[in-house]
């Protein structure tokens, strides 16, 4: 690697990292409540002498976002605040066991985060305004519900050309990512009291019987389909002792990058439709609530050149993955940017109640996110 990226380097201060990201654990900050982590990293950036501008989402809900260099950023490094909500009030804080931390969003992501604002603050430290490259920080909201942060900064800025997207791959650069499909299935049945069942319908006992119709279909089969399928939520009406006359369930449907969710809508609507005929009195609503195509960038670009250099020099093996969850990045891509996923922790600890990831990873992605940054000045070619 060049001398710039030496001295960058240099100014990557671990002790710094580990506090900021110990500090934004413990800070509570699931979708819709970010605004006190906001408030603290807006402050961080504000006291290393950057201009940050507040992009509203909705009252008291803002994106934070800043730039460097002379020209409009080509790579921006973008990460969400937001968590999921934590199990346990009183355990959602930071625990350190060696290199391991454990929290609620230290894979998802706040460790990812904390690497991004290091590598933003080492590069002002180590390199005088002229010398510094054309990015940008996007610090968003509500990536963990609909994405409103995200879609907020793409309808007033546009896509940028590239954008490094921290979510948890251990490190794996994901130039490939899943699509996504979120079905929402209704069954409705008759009430009647708890105790003369044959007197109402269950829908309770329709909707599981939905569901194994649905998931004995061959497109679904666990270890052949290309589709992976998770029942995310069921709920049906709670009015006492009784026959209940409503189910909901929601499944998430991720595929493979080249796989078409619509195609997808339409088979599962077939497959839906056929199930009257096996389910006495069945009465069934399918809809489907939100679409996301994958995509697949390949390697065939300078971003992608640059990296095998850069994690050699670190000391690290690169490795080139799909990103297999929903995420930003697909809005991202639909907007036109070119998104890869590459962040420290592991996606199989998100959202568990033992999150962890250990800080010589968020340590290592400090450093990625820095030589990414530097690369794009590197090189001159429509591919960044």
């Amino acid at each position: 690697m060049n001398q710039r990226f030496e001295k960058v380097r240099q100014a990557i201060d671990a002790e710094r990292l580990r506090k900021t990201f110990l500090e934004m654990l413990a800070i509570y900050s699931p979708s819709g409540k970010e605004e006190d982590i906001q408030l603290y990293l807006e402050a961080r950036l504000i006291e290393a002498g950057f201009s940050v501008e507040r992009q509203p989402v909705e009252e008291d809900r803002y994106n934070l976002h800043a730039t460097m260099g002379s020209d409009t950023p080509r790579l921006y490094l973008i990460g969400h605040v937001d968590t999921v909500r934590a199990w346990d009030l009183d355990r959602y804080e930071p625990r350190e066991d060696g290199d391991i931390v454990h929290g609620l969003g230290s894979a998802d992501m706040k460790g990812g985060c904390a690497a991004m604002l290091e590598a933003w603050l080492a590069i002002a430290e180590a390199l005088p305004p002229a010398e510094r490259p054309s990015i940008g920080l996007l610090l968003v909201v509500g990536e963990e519900e609909n994405g409103d942060g995200s879609v907020a900064f793409l309808e007033a800025y546009g896509p940028p050309s590239w954008a490094v997207i921290g979510e948890p791959t251990g490190l794996t650069a994901c130039f490939a990512h899943f699509g996504y499909l979120e079905a929402h299935l209704v069954t409705t049945g008759r009430r009647s009291h708890s105790s003369l069942p044959e007197f109402g319908h269950n829908a309770v006992e329709s909707m599981l019987r939905v569901l194994l119709h649905i998931w004995n279909n061959p497109l679904l089969e666990n270890e052949k389909s290309e589709i992976v399928y998770s029942i995310r939520e069921m709920s049906s009406s709670r009015a006492g002792f009784v026959v209940p006359d409503r189910c909901e369930t929601w499944i998430d449907l991720h595929l493979q990058p080249e796989k078409d969710p619509a195609q997808l809508q339409e088979a599962m609507m077939r497959i839906a439709s056929t199930a009257d005929s096996a389910i006495p009195g069945l009465d069934l609503q399918v809809e489907f609530d939100f679409a996301a195509p994958g995509y697949s960038l390949g390697v065939e670009n300078d971003l992608a050149r640059s990296l095998p250099a850069i994690y050699e020099s670190l000391g690290l093996q690169l490795r080139l993955d799909g990103f297999r969850s929903h995420s930003d990045g697909n809005l991202f891509f639909a907007a036109g940017a070119k998104p890869i996923i590459l962040g420290p922790g592991a996606l199989e600890a998100a959202h568990t109640p033992d999150e962890q990831v250990a800080f010589s990873e968020v340590c290592a992605a400090a450093n990625i996110y820095a030589a990414l940054c530097l690369a794009v000045d590197e090189h001159n070619s429509t591919d960044w």
